[in-house]
């Protein structure tokens, strides 16, 4: 039987084929205007304002579809500051400072460096788990930036693990961090699509220390549970002390904006082994990963 009447065969060809016969179109002043181009060619109408819902779509689908090509199951999810500095680095910013308001602010953030390593740890201790064959569970998980986010991925780069960074474009460019695995290195126009894409896979997050976009982050989170849109899971919050001096959220049940009960939505951790054991028990894991 000859291919060409191969009942498997598609009907139409490929979006593929069709970009190469239209890339060979005879230059004529017809074919030569843009209302010519093919429609996912052209990037001046996928820009526009009204394509919006289209770029939505395609911003959700295309991190989706390259994870769930990668076996990615579960997801790990650290957020935390850009700006903490790493152990070795955190007494060179000090010396750096000028002024003494730069001077108050370098201590704070070089006292933060141990989160730094606690980030380490626990994405390290987390991608050293047992891996079941053709699924991959809690995958770390970071904005792919610096800080914070450098230390999750380096953590599971030096375990030998894959981890997932959703990056996202800025006035002032944040380039992934080079311990991300470039197949799983996303970049995101709108915050609201990188969001969703940090909890559709997660298990468990931790929230290291950090700023506006890590308490966007942390409450969207925590909303997301408490109002029942995702079933719960374990939230780690790394230092007491910074958490509970930044938000009062034994203020907010005494002011009845949040129940009494929503303070078990999260629990208060230093150390990575800490925040493990919380996530080992309420999965009924062990410390290397199997049923306990």
């Amino acid at each position: 039987m000859d291919d060409k009447n191969k009942v498997s065969h598609r009907t139409f060809p490929s979006a593929e084929e069709d970009a190469a016969a239209a890339a060979k179109t005879t230059p004529i002043p017809q074919t030569e205007h843009p209302s010519y181009r093919l429609a996912f060619q052209d990037a001046d109408f996928l820009l526009r304002d009204e394509l919006r819902p289209v770029r939505f779509q395609l911003e959700l689908l295309k991190p989706e579809m390259l994870l769930k090509e990668h076996g990615i199951a579960s997801t790990f999810v650290l957020y935390g500051s850009a700006r903490i500095p790493s152990p070795e680095t955190a007494d060179a910013l000090v010396a750096a400072a000028r002024t003494d308001w730069e001077k108050k602010v370098a201590e704070r953030l070089r006292e933060k460096a141990k989160y730094y390593a606690e980030a380490y740890k626990l994405a390290y201790l987390v991608s050293s788990l047992p891996r079941e064959d053709g699924e991959r569970h809690f995958v770390i998980c970071s904005g792919g930036g610096p800080s914070i986010m450098e230390a999750a991925n380096k953590g599971a780069h030096d375990a030998g693990a894959e981890s997932v960074a959703l990056n996202i474009v800025l006035e002032h460019e944040q380039l992934p961090n080079r311990y991300v695995t470039p197949a799983l290195s996303f970049q995101f126009h709108y915050f609201a699509l990188r969001k969703m894409h940090f909890l559709m896979r997660a298990r468990a997050v931790a929230a290291f220390p950090g700023g506006f976009g890590t308490l966007d982050e942390l409450f969207e989170t925590l909303t997301l549970i408490q109002t029942r849109k995702v079933k719960p899971f374990p939230v780690l919050l790394f230092g007491r002390e910074f958490w509970e001096r930044i938000v009062d959220f034994e203020a907010l049940a005494e002011e009845g904006t949040i129940a009494r009960e929503d303070l078990a939505l999260f629990h208060f951790v230093e150390t990575a082994e800490e925040a493990w054991q919380i996530v080992a028990g309420f999965y009924e894991i062990s410390a290397m990963g199997g049923p306990c």
